[in-house]
């Protein structure tokens, strides 16, 4: 240590700051995708699993038309989610931006608000919401639209989805609000001096320096969307459960570790290669970006 020089010393007391995070790291993330690798290739009994190399559970999984349909499911999803995100995110973290002194706080405070609760709970809030006796059913008899209350506000994909994008709308609006926010606003001026309107202005100049945010938004809803389990569970129907339900069943109900094990490793492949489009397309946006200017 006396031989050191001081940024080495201060390099060296880094890395033992960073050690319980790598420990936390390894103990509760690698370290059970590992078992549950290992799990995956067991051999399912009656009762319970044996430590015998086998293939079955992945063929089983590629075989069943359940589970590729389950899993074309939640694609479809996860997709049609970040999709409608990005739609509802957009437009309010172009807003946001473009607000001037306490105004931007107060509208950041309350998109925020909701979000100091817990993820259960906001899925929760949905069910007296659009329940058959809830407050949407409720204002829809009071204006007369209708004059008895409806089922098909629940317990179907569109519920799920709604539940989904009010879930993940503030891992949608950070980024994008970051590269909005982040704009040289001399760059719109110069496009209205030389003639474009606010429409083009938007489409040329506005839009293509926040793509990185966008990409980096739904990267993360198409991700997290992927393995959502309580918003589907408790809003969707039973034509509407996702991967990660049918791999809390395997688990929880009939009792077949190995192959909820496989289901889980296979859904974490495509959501790690999702990840590993987005990251690409993202760096390819972030070049992109940085040579127009």
């Amino acid at each position: 240590m006396a031989g050191q020089s001081a940024p080495q010393r201060r390099a060296s007391r880094g890395g033992w700051l960073l050690a319980p995070a790598m420990a936390w790291l390894f103990l509760f993330t690698i370290v059970p995708v590992a078992m549950m690798l290992v799990l995956s290739f067991w051999t399912s009994t009656a009762y319970g699993i044996k430590a015998e190399f086998t293939l079955d559970n992945y063929r089983t999984i590629f075989g069943e038309p359940v589970y590729l349909s389950t899993f074309a499911r939640t694609l479809r999803i996860a997709a049609v989610t970040t999709a409608l995100t990005l739609v509802v995110a957009y437009p309010v973290a172009l807003i946001v931006s473009r607000a001037r002194g306490g105004w931007k706080a107060i509208a950041l405070l309350f998109i925020f608000l909701p979000f100091w609760t817990s993820y259960v709970v906001r899925s929760f809030l949905w069910l007296p919401m659009l329940g058959r006796n809830g407050l949407i059913n409720f204002l829809l008899i009071k204006l007369g639209i209708v004059t008895r209350p409806v089922d098909w506000l629940i317990y179907n994909e569109g519920a799920v989805y709604v539940g989904l994008v009010y879930a993940y709308m503030l891992f949608m609006f950070l980024p994008i609000y970051q590269s909005l926010d982040k704009q040289d606003r001399k760059l719109e001026e110069a496009a209205s001096d030389l003639g474009a309107t606010p429409a083009r202005t938007f489409w040329r100049v506005i839009l293509p320096l926040s793509l990185p945010g966008v990409f980096s938004g739904c990267t993360m809803v198409f991700m997290f969307a992927c393995g959502a389990y309580v918003t589907p569970q408790l809003l969707g129907g039973a034509s509407s459960l996702m991967a990660s339900n049918v791999i809390g069943s395997q688990f929880q109900i009939s009792n077949n570790w190995a192959l909820g094990s496989a289901l889980s490793i296979t859904l974490m492949v495509i959501v790690l290669f999702c990840f590993m489009l987005g990251s690409s397309r993202l760096g390819l946006l972030q070049v992109l970006s940085g040579s127009r200017r």
